[in-house]
């Protein structure tokens, strides 16, 4: 059985057992959250208008951290205009326990 779920804007596949990085979510390591189901499959599939009905799959969260760096240069010819910035973005390390429905 899989679902597809939505969080920090993204759509995700899951299956129980998978890790996965995720958008920063507002939650301690070691607790668990509920993430809202678009799409169900398996044997049956269940689509949901938005979402469906009495599904969720439950996930652990195993830690926070921040991804690779990035770095963004800008430069425009024969002005002398150089700009480079660095980004890391923060995300969430989940663990999916179950999906439910």
């Amino acid at each position: 059985m899989f679902a597809i779920v939505k969080t920090g804007g993204k759509q995700y596949r899951v299956e129980p057992g998978l890790r996965l990085k995720v958008e920063k979510l507002q939650a301690e390591p070691g607790s668990q959250v509920e993430l809202p189901v678009l799409l169900l499959g398996g044997e049956k599939v269940a689509v949901g208008a938005p979402y469906v009905e009495g599904a969720k799959v439950v996930a652990e969260v195993l830690a926070h951290g921040r991804g690779k760096k990035i770095t963004v240069s800008k430069f425009k010819a024969k002005v002398q205009y150089r700009r480079k910035r660095g980004h890391r973005q923060p995300y969430t390390e989940i663990l999916i326990k179950e999906i439910q429905g």
